[in-house]
């Protein structure tokens, strides 16, 4: 037991991506979007980055997870009966970008997207849960990637304030908190899924990228420019991946190269976000990748809405830390939220080699928040695990527990020290595909999907053992972390 530290109104609930559960890719005049073309596979990257990569579909040689997911299109009601059973007081999800303009480019919304989000975002009220929207979670129509090359063309500004505008009137007066992209700092290491950028179409050069992030920028301020007109009241927050990052020893040429790594990877997307300019590093950061301010296309009206149309609050992803060395080449290295490192000799790792640091996200959240003074929301944190389930249909995931109580014990703490936090929605809360490798079998569920890599099983729904404790956790305001019996 704890003594709560958690205020009354904190946002305890759950997080997923349509892309990712939803399913019925073609269904109601969906069209196809970026992870409908990514094969399943823990080499699924891998394929993605060959050089001759162009987004095709080849089911003869391929499975496509997202195609199926979880069927969440058909089984949303059920799936927020059992969030609603949970506790949740917020469910974040986003809407399928594909779903609502199936090419991206066209003038008029598709009404029947549109209307299974009514019944979606009406369903989570009922039970009220708030719902929280990401505008934009890895779902680039991909018409947008064929046709105009994805983000870094500046056509898409248009088409994203086109998208953004239909659902933010559509749904104002029923969702207060939104999210304009999902950790769009990821690019950094991995732009197909933000920016729809391969090697085929340009992710080899950096400036594309660059440029690419200056157009979403620029749709971010847009769509919190469309929001604040509607309502003044409702949160409009940025979303970043965040590996809080050490030096691998005391040596000073560590310490200044985990300090960069912070401001390329951790700061730079939030810095322009939050702060509404570039930040005084930029010059130096673009210069490391050969780019110069010149190469990339902005304007002054572009800066001036950067400055009047900044974040309300920051959303972060948060599952592990990573460690710096630039003094020794030979440090055994791991893998993580797309973002590695070397081995830190004082962390465990998950089976999917990703290190575990809950005290490294009470180091994140003060870190954000001395340097932004905004609200923050740990919009994902959680463990994916191979879950054994028993013939009583039964996980005992206590694993997935322990993790979940250790990082809520470490937002509780930064609650402590000053810090400003809105909510905590663990990622996958009900099991999904997995976004780094399209398979089901690494889950991160408090509810079991019977759901294979191949999209085959009963798609029955089945409570794990974190499901009744994260009741516990929620009914309490976190202050019962204490493990249950089954």
């Amino acid at each position: 037991m704890m003594k709560t530290v958690f205020p009354q109104n904190f946002l305890w609930g759950g997080a997923t991506a349509a892309n990712q559960l939803e399913g019925a890719y073609l269904t109601d005049g969906k069209g196809l979007s970026v992870p409908d073309v990514l094969p399943e596979g823990k080499d699924r990257l891998d394929i993605v980055n060959a050089p001759d990569y162009d987004f095709s579909l080849d089911e003869d040689k391929y499975f496509y997870p997202n195609h199926v997911g979880i069927d969440h299109y058909h089984h949303f009601k059920e799936d927020i009966a059992l969030f609603a059973e949970m506790g949740f007081k917020c469910y974040r999800f986003s809407i399928a970008w594909s779903r609502i303009f199936p090419q991206g480019d066209e003038d008029q919304p598709n009404e029947a997207g549109l209307k299974f989000y009514d019944q979606l975002i009406d369903e989570c009220l009922k039970y009220q849960i708030e719902p929280v929207v990401t505008i934009s979670h890895y779902e680039l129509p991909l018409n947008l990637v064929k046709k105009y090359g994805g983000w870094k063309n500046k056509r898409l500004i248009d088409f994203y304030e086109n998208f953004a505008r239909v659902v933010l009137q559509r749904y104002y007066h029923k969702v207060k908190y939104w999210m304009t992209f999902n950790e769009i700092n990821s690019a950094a290491h991995f732009p197909v899924m933000g920016q729809g950028l391969v090697k085929s179409n340009g992710a080899d050069d950096p400036k594309n990228i660059f440029q690419a992030w200056h157009n979403q920028f620029v749709g971010s301020a847009k769509a919190v420019k469309i929001a604040h007109e509607l309502d003044p009241k409702l949160q409009v927050g940025c979303m970043i991946l965040y590996a809080t990052t050490y030096s691998y020893d005391a040596n000073p040429e560590n310490q200044l190269a985990a300090l960069q790594a912070n401001q390329a990877n951790n700061y730079f997307c939030a810095d322009v976000q939050v702060r509404g300019h570039y930040p005084a590093y930029t010059k130096s950061l673009l210069a490391k990748h050969h780019v110069a301010l010149s190469d990339l296309q902005y304007t002054d009206a572009e800066l001036a809405l950067l400055a009047q149309y900044t974040v309300d609050y920051i959303g972060f992803s948060y599952y592990m830390s990573s460690t710096v060395s630039v003094t020794q080449t030979d440090l055994p290295r791991v893998q993580g939220n797309l973002v590695g490192g070397v081995k830190n000799p004082f962390l465990k790792s998950s089976a999917w080699g990703w290190e575990v640091d809950p005290t490294g996200l009470r180091i994140a959240l003060n870190e954000l928040y001395d340097r932004y003074e905004k609200p923050l929301f740990v919009v994902e944190n959680g463990l994916g695990a191979i879950d054994q389930i028993d013939e009583q249909h039964y996980v005992a995931d206590d694993y997935r527990i322990d993790y979940l109580r250790d990082h809520i014990q470490a937002i509780a703490a930064a609650l402590s020290d000053g810090v400003s936090v809105m909510g905590y929605t663990p990622w996958g809360c009900i099991d999904l595909v997995s976004a780094s490798t399209g398979e089901m079998s690494k889950r991160y569920g408090f509810i079991y999907v019977d759901v294979d890599n191949h999209g085959q099983g009963t798609f029955k729904r089945y409570k794990k053992k974190s499901f009744a404790w994260y009741k516990q956790v929620i009914e309490s305001n976190g202050q019962n972390l204490a493990a249950i019996e089954k």
